[in-house]
């Protein structure tokens, strides 16, 4: 037995108001296994759970190279990415990506220059009258992954103004899209005069940087990427990391609710607690409500139909907030991960399913060991929260703490400083 086949209502301006919200809400109010919707003209099948992952991220079920929208394109992605492509093609494309962002060392390498940027710009905080947690962030994490990279930056401000922007405008049609697509054309041109340059001989890269590795790497026909792909892919290579800041904002929001998280996360030398930690914070705080792909044949899930070429959702958010997986899901606890590792395919802020083979974020591994440094540092610090509107609307895509969560009256204390002399 399947939901009616009646006619559905376009949902897209519903999608649009309601956000995070939309996908979870038509969910409890079905007794079906799967959500039927229509977004923008299209027949929408919504799926969740770590069965749904593992079928979603199946590409005899789903491809996700003709389901991306341009607008998505157009920000977030770029034309031309890994991200349209399915079969052999993404898997060579998607290695580039792995050989770059997973693996102990690489992760280190990255997360190493990341928090000394971090240390250097903490040090300037005690002297300014506040700091907007989202807005260094971005800046810190520019400077950091872009050292990393191989790529030469004379004022982070601007590029990390514009690499926040991919991110921030990719699900509204207004303001936000045109500033994100008007960025995009800016570190499109940047970074595709960077890798002609690095072919020509007039600049180097430092062997083994993700600038070298974009450069040199050949696709499954043997061919460079031109110059705008290669552009896009670095793009995609450092602009991850950047998004960053959104959590390292709601990391301070997560301090300044709990203080008792604070104080532990301050005072121990627990790793285990710290990654515990940043796991909550990727499981607790909205970034991306869903993943989308096409049907690639008539399908089935648990009995309910899925047609061919049907756009396919998988609930990112909600099943983050699913009470059958998670106790209190709506409370913010660290300790749920101190009682065992998160699933592989329970825990999907960044995608399921294999990263090597499928559409998981190949930098989840950077995003886990940079908050989990960048985490306890933050709590480390002494620093007053002044009023401001700390709400975080669920109608917003991607959400953000609305003031970008302010801090003041910064004082490092003297150990924070002995750690950093001891890290530089």
């Amino acid at each position: 037995m399947h939901q009616s086949r009646a006619p559905l209502v376009d949902s897209s301006l519903a999608l649009l108001a309601k956000g995070y919200a939309w996908l979870p809400d038509r969910r409890r109010r079905t007794a079906h296994p799967v959500v039927r919707a229509r977004l923008m003209g299209r027949h929408t099948v919504a799926l969740h759970g770590p069965e749904a992952v593992r079928f979603f991220s199946d590409e005899r079920h789903v491809e996700r190279r003709t389901a991306l929208p341009g607008p998505v394109l157009s920000t977030l992605f770029g034309h031309g990415a890994v991200h349209t492509l399915d079969g052999e093609p993404h898997r060579v494309r998607k290695q580039l990506f792995l050989s770059l962002l997973t693996g102990a060392e690489a992760v280190a390498g990255l997360e190493r220059r990341v928090t000394a940027a971090w240390d250097e710009a903490v040090a300037s905080w005690p002297g300014r009258p506040s700091v907007v947690l989202f807005d260094e962030a971005g800046t810190v994490l520019t400077r950091g992954v872009c050292h990393w990279a191989g790529i030469p930056l004379d004022d982070a401000g601007p590029v990390a103004r514009d690499l926040v922007a991919l991110v921030d405008g990719v699900a509204t049609p207004g303001p936000r899209h045109w500033r994100a697509r008007r960025a995009r054309d800016r570190r499109e041109a940047w970074l595709g005069r960077m890798v002609e340059d690095v072919r020509a001989g007039a600049a180097t890269a430092p062997a083994g940087s993700a600038l070298d590795v974009v450069a040199r790497h050949r696709d499954a026909d043997g061919r460079l990427l031109d110059p705008h792909t290669a552009a896009v892919e670095l793009l995609n290579v450092i602009r991850p990391t950047v998004a960053v800041c959104w959590f390292v904002a709601y990391a301070g929001h997560a301090l300044h609710r709990g203080p008792g998280i604070k104080k532990r996360l301050a005072e121990s030398d627990d790793a285990a607690y710290a990654v515990a930690f940043a796991h909550e914070l990727r499981r607790f705080y909205p970034f991306a409500p869903f993943l989308g792909g096409r049907a690639v044949t008539d399908l089935a899930w648990r009995g309910e139909p899925i047609p061919a070429g049907a756009l396919v959702l998988l609930d990112l958010y909600g099943q983050n907030h699913d009470p059958e997986l998670w106790d209190e899901p709506y409370r913010f606890d660290p300790h749920r991960f101190l009682k065992r590792p998160p699933g592989r395919d329970e825990l999907v802020p960044q995608g399921g399913g294999d990263r090597a083979a499928g559409h998981r974020c190949p930098g989840e591994d950077v995003t886990i060991a940079l908050l989990r440094s960048l985490g306890p540092r933050l709590a480390r610090l002494e620093y007053r929260v002044p009023e401001q509107d700390l709400r975080i609307p669920l109608n917003r895509v991607p959400s953000r703490v609305r003031s970008g969560m302010v801090i003041e009256s910064v004082r490092v204390p003297a150990l924070v400083g002995a750690d950093v002399r001891a890290e530089a």
